[in-house]
């Protein structure tokens, strides 16, 4: 069991052993590709109680009932780790969730998204915790999935991040491509999230910098957030004793002029959410200059500006983005570790094309066999349906 060290981005204190037994609240699943979709299921869950611990499925139980995944899981074990509403992460967990593991972790009920999760055979996965009055259902966040992540990097285009016309190339891929039987095209072309104030609220701090901590600025595209924005953050994060990490998150524009390709793959307000979702992260510029002014530094009062081993890319201009933090001798240079990009990422995707694309049709064939045997079930409640698929 994996225990986080910063249990206060979790949010407000709840009351003490003393007020009422604590509420021990679990939640499990794949985690792959984790984005603000998991983080707000995540958020939900913890509202619900006073501790939340998270099951993390291995690559092999993933595999068998789903098809390969996307990360490793020790990456996806800290990319839960790294998620500030989540106090504990189980490597391991079963796939099936068990009265049985809700009680060996002392767990008084398990929460999950109001969608369906079935086994390899067609069960659902929550039908024993269910039965018990042992489950809890959260919102499931409109307009993102594992599913459309991994379609957008498969489809080349920029149509993903605005609601610009496709063109006539984008349009004759995207209907080719990843056809399910039933006709249905399960990549989603454009992002479906609408970003709203009240979204930001519920995943923002609202913390503002204390006496004696230290203000580290970040800036980039912390696009797909992944493990690598995860392990150089985590590292900004320990250069001080007290710190207080702003994040600068460039336009979709800015992203695009940089790194070109169909890049960014998330619009800005999702990747806001996936970064205000991570515990070493204190608050987000959204929309941030690409070069770190002095207006900047000097409004936010930043005591350190710190970036990666990536290649800096000379602003529109020719400058250097960081020119002025350099001149001020604020800037450091860190280190994290981890080699791991967002290209990387759609690399990996891109040479298991036919595994993925099998994955998701074969996930979506089962969900749709599920509904239709429940549809059946309710139309004749007194004749026992089996979902043996």
């Amino acid at each position: 069991m994996i225990r986080n060290g910063h249990g206060e981005a979790g949010g407000a204190k709840r009351p003490g052993p003393r007020a009422r037994r604590a509420v021990r609240v679990w939640c499990d699943g794949c985690y792959d590709m984790v984005h603000y979709g998991h983080s707000n299921q995540l958020r939900q869950a913890r509202a619900m109680g006073d501790h939340l611990i998270v099951g993390v499925h291995t690559d092999e139980e993933i595999a068998k009932h789903k098809g390969p995944p996307v990360f490793t899981q020790e990456e996806r074990y800290k990319m839960v780790q790294a998620i500030k509403w989540v106090d504990e992460v189980v490597p391991a967990a079963p796939y099936v969730t068990t009265l049985e593991t809700l009680d060996k972790y002392n767990c008084d009920f398990c929460v999950h998204g109001n969608d369906i999760t079935l086994t390899v055979d067609g069960r659902d996965t929550y039908e024993e915790v269910k039965q018990a009055g042992r489950y809890r259902e959260c919102k499931r966040t409109q307009g993102v999935s594992t599913t459309d992540l991994v379609g957008r990097m498969l489809l080349v285009t920029k149509a993903h991040h605005s609601s610009q016309e496709m063109s006539s190339e984008y349009r004759e891929y995207a209907d080719s491509f990843g056809k399910c039987p039933g006709g249905r095209n399960p990549w989603t072309g454009v992002s479906q999230f609408l970003q709203t104030s009240q979204k930001i609220i519920q995943f923002a701090s609202g913390k503002e910098p204390q006496p004696g901590e230290t203000v580290i600025y970040v800036a980039g595209a912390f696009d797909l957030f992944h493990i690598g924005h995860v392990d150089f953050l985590e590292k900004v994060y320990g250069l001080a004793e007290r710190p207080y990490v702003i994040a600068g998150l460039h336009f979709d524009q800015e992203v695009n002029h940089y790194k070109g390709k169909n890049y960014p793959i998330m619009n800005l307000h999702e990747r806001t959410l996936s970064v205000l979702a991570c515990r070493y992260v204190s608050e987000v510029v959204i929309g941030a200059p690409y070069s770190v002014t002095a207006e900047l530094l000097d409004h936010f009062k930043v005591d350190l500006v710190c970036h990666g081993k990536t290649e800096v890319v000379p602003d529109k201009d020719g400058s250097d983005p960081y020119e002025e933090p350099k001149r001020r001798g604020i800037f450091c240079q860190v280190d994290s570790g981890n080699d791991l990009t967002t290209d990387l990422i759609v690399q990996r995707i891109i040479k298991n094309r036919l595994e993925y694309e099998a994955r998701n049709q074969k996930k979506e064939a089962k969900e749709l066999a599920f509904q239709e045997a429940m549809r059946r079930q309710e139309a004749q409640p007194e004749r026992e349906i089996d979902c043996d698929f």
